[in-house]
């Protein structure tokens, strides 16, 4: 193989990191046509590494890329985006942290990863944006996590009922988890792991699903209705990847510490 096929060039979103070795770091990165990679910065928590700065949580940067025996080989960095304002809000930070947590928990890797990339991509850029501007919109992360689940094949089914197929009225219906939907009143009493799953909570996870984030940013919710919707989320996602996301723990410690909003 020729120096020249050895190497390549790749974009890549920084997910995570490690460090190994006295000091080289290992990043976990999501690639648009490789999908998730694992490659080694060697020297990069050297003062001297030039590497460094574009290597940094949630950057954004354009690669080269060497093959090596055990992980692949940044040779060269340079950041695209770098996302600078997201990093200056700690509601940002954290909520930047989830969204990188669960790409890495449902990327895989040798996978062309084109959605889940302009998804990734899409909603830090947003955060971004909205840092900018002092606030995060509050169904950011709710939209980010519906999408991610259509992308990656565990939509759940919030329009039709699961046993009938008749589509959902606007009554009191009924979820479950673990089937990865809804039930109609009159299939529900068939099954043992359902609970009630109220209209505006239906009506809001339903509006969030279908639509793209543009139409999607305008519509605001009541501060209940949207504890009701990021529990159904939370719990689902646990469902699916049989573990708790860590980064949840750290958005409700936030969330604890600010002034409730008004609804």
């Amino acid at each position: 193989m020729s120096n020249r096929e050895r190497v390549r060039s790749t974009r890549a979103l920084i997910l995570r990191r490690r460090d190994v070795n006295d000091a080289d770091r290992v990043l976990t990165v999501l690639t648009p046509g490789d999908g998730k990679l694992e490659l080694i910065a060697k020297g990069v928590r050297k003062t001297t590494s030039r590497k460094a700065g574009h290597l940094e949580l949630f950057t954004h940067a354009a690669l080269l890329v060497a093959q090596g025996r055990t992980w692949d080989i940044i040779t060269e960095a340079q950041t695209v985006e770098s996302f600078r304002h997201l990093r200056e809000n700690l509601e940002a930070i954290a909520a930047a942290s989830y969204i990188a947590e669960l790409i890495d928990s449902f990327a895989e890797g040798g996978d062309d990863a084109r959605t889940l990339w302009d998804l990734a991509l899409q909603v830090l850029r947003e955060l971004d944006a909205t840092s900018a501007q002092g606030r995060v919109p509050p169904t950011l992360l709710i939209w980010f996590n519906l999408h991610l689940l259509s992308l990656t094949g565990f939509q759940p089914q919030f329009f039709r009922c699961l046993d009938c197929a008749q589509e959902l009225e606007p009554s009191l219906n009924f979820l479950s988890l673990h089937a990865g939907g809804v039930f109609c009143p009159r299939c529900a009493p068939r099954h043992d792991d359902v609970e009630a799953l109220e209209v505006d909570t239906l009506k809001v996870l339903r509006f969030l699903q279908s639509r793209s984030w543009n139409e999607a940013a305008s519509i605001t919710v009541r501060t209940p209705v949207l504890r009701r919707v990021e529990s159904v989320l939370n719990r689902y996602l646990i469902v699916v990847l049989e573990r708790q996301v860590r980064s949840t723990a750290f958005l409700r410690r936030l969330a604890a510490t600010q002034p409730a909003p008004e609804g």
